[in-house]
């Protein structure tokens, strides 16, 4: 048995900010992707998934209620089959393993499942953000659930405010120069410590005015410019905030990629943003001239995620 393909993501914009309820863009990335499947794989990542479906399941068995409504009986049995994720979604890098993962559980196996073939009015999405948030809540301790949406849907996801999202549509790509780029920093992240870190410097007052008047303000700006395929504009506040995620969220980026990313700043070449929670995993690099960038970064490995 194999089940169907669930992709990874990439919150594009809205790292962090989403949690205070700003705006937030998330979109698919069809690069790397998993599968539920049966087989008789002896692998160790084939048994590793395995035993990570078991305490899934257990999780599960707790949550299991009217909101979240899932035939685990039948789950069960599957493990039993030596039922895994098999996938290639990278854990730890900002990119929704867990959430494909989720997706993938939810899709197979929920009572009365909301499709993305159905009309998605704003309650039947927020009512899956729901479910998805408290399923994931198994592997961060605290989710939004718009991972396991974005690869559920495989569509663009415009976060407005928490209780206020929507499917959108982003500019077909072009063959022009600029780039979306994911950074390896091959170092593996946790999401948890980076979430505790920042809802600690909420409790101080001026990192909250922060957040609200620089970082919502040019977050919300770039996810604008963004939609509306004004490229000149988004470079201009992708490197305001490049420079405001440098000067306040230093922990979340790895200390070998403070200079570079100053130097990103400096000579223009490339921006740099956190991909997700950071603290390792992937950076997000934004460039007007991607073979500038490659150039600029030729000791690290890239990977193209959109043309400008």
């Amino acid at each position: 048995m194999k089940g169907p393909l669930f992709y990874a993501k990439i919150l594009l914009f809205g790292e962090y900010g989403i949690i205070k309820d700003s705006k937030g863009l998330a979109i698919p990335y069809n690069s790397y992707q998993g599968s539920l499947i049966i087989s008789d794989d002896p692998s160790d990542r084939a048994r590793e998934s395995n035993e990570k479906l078991r305490a899934f399941y257990q999780y599960l068995q707790d949550l299991n209620d009217a909101d979240v409504s899932l035939r685990l009986d039948e789950m069960k049995r599957d493990i039993e089959r030596n039922m895994h994720f098999d996938s290639s979604i990278p854990q730890g890098y900002g990119v929704g393993s867990s959430g494909a993962l989720v997706a993938a559980i939810y899709d197979k196996y929920a009572n009365d499942k909301i499709t993305v073939l159905e009309n998605l009015t704003r309650d039947k999405l927020l009512k899956l953000k729901s479910i998805f948030s408290r399923m994931e809540s198994f592997f961060h301790g605290k989710s939004s659930g718009l991972d396991p949406l974005n690869s559920y849907l495989s569509l663009p996801i415009l976060i407005n405010s928490k209780d206020n999202l929507e499917p959108t549509g982003i500019p077909s790509q072009a063959e022009g120069k600029g780039a979306v780029f994911l950074l390896d920093s091959e170092i593996i992240g946790e999401t948890e410590p980076m979430v505790n870190i920042f809802m600690n410097k909420m409790k101080n007052e001026g990192f909250r005015k922060m957040i609200d008047q620089d970082f919502a303000r040019y977050t919300d700006r770039c996810i604008d410019d963004f939609l509306k395929g004004d490229v000149t504009s988004l470079f201009g506040n992708v490197k305001k905030l490049s420079k405001v995620v440098l000067k306040h969220f230093k922990p979340m980026i790895p200390n070998s990629f403070h200079k570079l990313w100053q130097q990103g700043i400096e000579s223009n070449d490339y921006y740099l943003k956190l991909c997700g929670s950071g603290g390792g995993g992937y950076i997000l690099g934004f460039t007007e001239d991607y073979d500038k960038a490659k150039s600029a970064l030729k000791d690290y490995k890239l990977e193209l995620v959109y043309r400008f």
